[in-house]
């Protein structure tokens, strides 16, 4: 083939009709060989089943499942349980595959040869549910070199699949109630804690929470009322207490002087003048209706009788007995100025009470901030405690409810649609396949020789091969003369010739 020179359609067709023998000779004798091949490959068998996963029977809006993993990582993590030597073992045991044999290397053939294939729903097919898996189901698949073999462990391992399946939900499901039964369990004894510690605080500070400060004020309030007005009281009755004194302080000297001259007219009207003169200051104190003023009355009054009675010339013994015994004015201040000290004694308590009580809840309302920062700090940290313990309480409820549902097995379950399959053709080797295989590996052979040929030929065709060679132009060429061998004339032969013809050309 001439290099240095752009290639045609006729070129590249040109080549195809000299070397297309050496294309299908190549391609028609691989297919044969490729088919022969697969007769020396030991024949395998293939049993499958089908496994549809069924999705949950309760509505997810009442129970929520208790699996959120996808499908196929609960298959694959199922898988390598199935394939477990402790569970692999027992299977091989069953069947009776380890006669003769030893059980590692059956237990390692069973690895290689099982297969899981995932089973989509049709592009055609319904909806899907919300929450539904795109996976509708698995195949579970078991290559052997005998077919009998082959169903029995496909049957053997799907089983295992079911079993292990209902195994691990259940376990997971009495695990995750468990586990919040523990934490249940912790969050009710610190939600105790928390408990305990606030109401021992609302009873080490009872009238001091946030709540009384309100309170507080309006009886801290009263307090100053009742201490102003319990002053007030006591102020009053100490003046009381000082007037009645000096009330008494005259009425005994008086009383003291007349006796001393017994009970004459001079000595009574001098009482009498003293008593109206201290009628005078009681009447500027009080009202005509205070009991002081009508007692100063009276005593004016019995006055004035005693003196009516010693100016109608009373016996001189009987005067001496009566100065002997004291007026009973004087008694009557005696007994009110006790009263007084009675009073002014029960006022000074009051005061110290009072006293007392407003500094308690002065300290109160002083410290409500300190104490409303950690009377907060103790709900909160309560609070806390008590939703988490609702949300646990929340949860253990609903993990009961999907623990009962996968006992009674109303959640999601896999159910054995196809049985194994007892395999009657061998899946390997396929020979049309191998034949297939055969075609196209001669056609590529046959290719890459036609083309090796082509790169190897160096034969002038053309005249534009002539050209590429010469690099010169052609001025005229001559037809190949060929001698017909039945008449033994000669004839022109035209277009382009074969590859053991050379064509003459004269160039100028």
């Amino acid at each position: 083939m001439i290099q240095n020179r752009e290639l045609t359609i006729d070129d590249y067709v040109a080549m195809l009709r000299r070397r297309l023998w050496v294309i299908l000779i190549p391609a028609m004798i691989a297919p044969a060989i490729g088919f022969g091949i697969s007769y020396l490959f030991p024949p395998k068998y293939t049993s499958q089943s089908t496994v549809l996963v069924e999705a949950q029977k309760v509505p997810q809006g009442y129970v929520k499942p208790i699996d959120s993993e996808d499908l196929m990582q609960r298959i694959s993590s199922l898988q390598q349980q199935v394939l477990s030597r402790t569970q692999l073992q027992t299977a091989v045991e069953r069947l009776g595959l380890a006669k003769g044999a030893n059980v590692d290397e059956v237990m390692d053939d069973i690895r290689k040869n099982m297969t899981i294939t995932p089973v989509f729903p049709d592009a055609g097919g319904a909806k899907k549910k919300p929450g539904q898996s795109d996976v509708l189901g698995f195949q579970v698949g078991f290559t052997s070199s005998n077919p009998r073999n082959a169903q029995q462990v496909c049957n053997q391992l799907t089983s295992m699949f079911l079993e292990e399946n209902l195994k691990a939900r259940e376990q997971l499901a009495q695990g995750t109630t468990e586990f919040l039964s523990r934490q249940l369990e912790e969050a009710k004894h610190t939600l105790d804690d928390q408990d305990s510690k606030l109401a021992a605080f609302k009873r080490d500070h009872f009238g001091q929470l946030p709540g009384d400060e309100d309170n507080n004020f309006k009886i801290l309030m009263g307090l100053n009322s009742q201490l102003d007005a319990n002053t007030q009281s006591l102020n009053r009755a100490q003046q009381d207490k000082s007037y009645a004194e000096a009330q008494l302080s005259t009425m005994m000297s008086q009383w003291k002087a007349s006796s001393q001259s017994s009970t004459s007219p001079q000595a009574l009207e001098q009482q009498l003048a003293q008593a109206q003169a201290v009628l005078l200051q009681l009447q500027g104190r009080y009202t005509a209706d205070h009991p002081d003023v009508v007692k100063q009355k009276n005593d004016i009054a019995e006055l004035k009788k005693r003196l009516a009675e010693v100016n109608s010339a009373q016996p001189e013994q009987n005067t001496d007995k009566v100065s002997a015994i004291e007026p009973p004015e004087i008694r009557n201040l005696r007994v009110q100025i006790h009263q007084y000290e009675q009073a002014i004694s029960q006022a000074t308590s009051e005061q110290k009470r009072l006293q007392e009580a407003i500094k308690t809840y002065q300290s109160r309302v002083s410290l409500s901030p300190a104490i409303e920062e950690q009377y907060k700090q103790l709900t909160r940290d309560y609070d806390t405690a008590q939703k988490f313990y609702t949300d646990l309480l929340g949860k253990k409820s609903e993990s009961a409810m999907t623990t009962d549902m996968e006992r009674e097995q109303q959640g999601e379950q896999f159910r054995l649609m196809n049985p194994a399959s007892f395999p009657s053709a061998p899946s390997f080797p396929n020979r049309l396949l191998f034949a297939g295989g055969g075609l196209g590996a001669g056609a590529a052979i046959g290719f890459a020789l036609a083309l090796w040929l082509e790169l190897k030929d160096k034969a002038i065709r053309n005249e534009l091969d002539v050209e590429a060679v010469m690099e010169l132009p052609m001025l005229i060429s001559l037809p190949w003369v060929v001698e017909d061998e039945n008449s033994g004339k000669k004839r022109l032969e035209a277009g382009t010739s074969t590859r053991d013809r050379d064509k003459e050309t004269v160039q100028v």
